[in-house]
């Protein structure tokens, strides 16, 4: 793995969360993008060589509604940049990880994904990322 490449984070209204994290980290988002696969709306925020993702629901049955309902407003999962994806998840599983999609998918912000499921990592929803060509 070579750097955090984001943080996720629930929200329940991603206009007023864009607000309060431009405050916050004294800036603007720099993109918005709808991943229909995941039934989620993303936007993005630089912070440095790392990105801090606000990930919105596009539905009741979207991964972040249920998460939503059950947690509420927070850190959902943090994402690893990997230089080839299939030989990490291979490596990982090796490893005794539990993988949660072994075919990685598209996400947002030009990704190929992969995430581990949080009982294999202390809690924690890992996702990996990849650069697509």
């Amino acid at each position: 793995m070579r750097k955090i490449e984001h943080i996720g984070i629930a929200v329940n209204d991603l206009e007023k969360s864009n607000q309060l994290f431009a405050k916050l980290l004294g800036k603007e988002h720099f993109k918005t993008e709808v991943v229909e696969g995941e039934a989620v709306e993303t936007s993005f925020f630089q912070v440095g060589e790392t990105k801090v993702e606000l990930l919105q629901a596009t539905n009741d049955s979207s991964a972040i509604a249920k998460y939503l309902t059950k947690k509420s407003e927070g850190v959902h999962h943090i994402a690893f940049d990997v230089e080839d994806i299939n030989q990490e998840v291979a490596r990982l599983k090796s490893e005794g990880f539990e993988i949660l999609n072994e075919i990685p998918k598209e996400g947002a912000d030009n990704k190929l994904v992969v995430f581990l499921h949080p009982k294999s990592t202390n809690g924690v929803l890992v996702e990996l990322c990849q650069e697509k060509s």
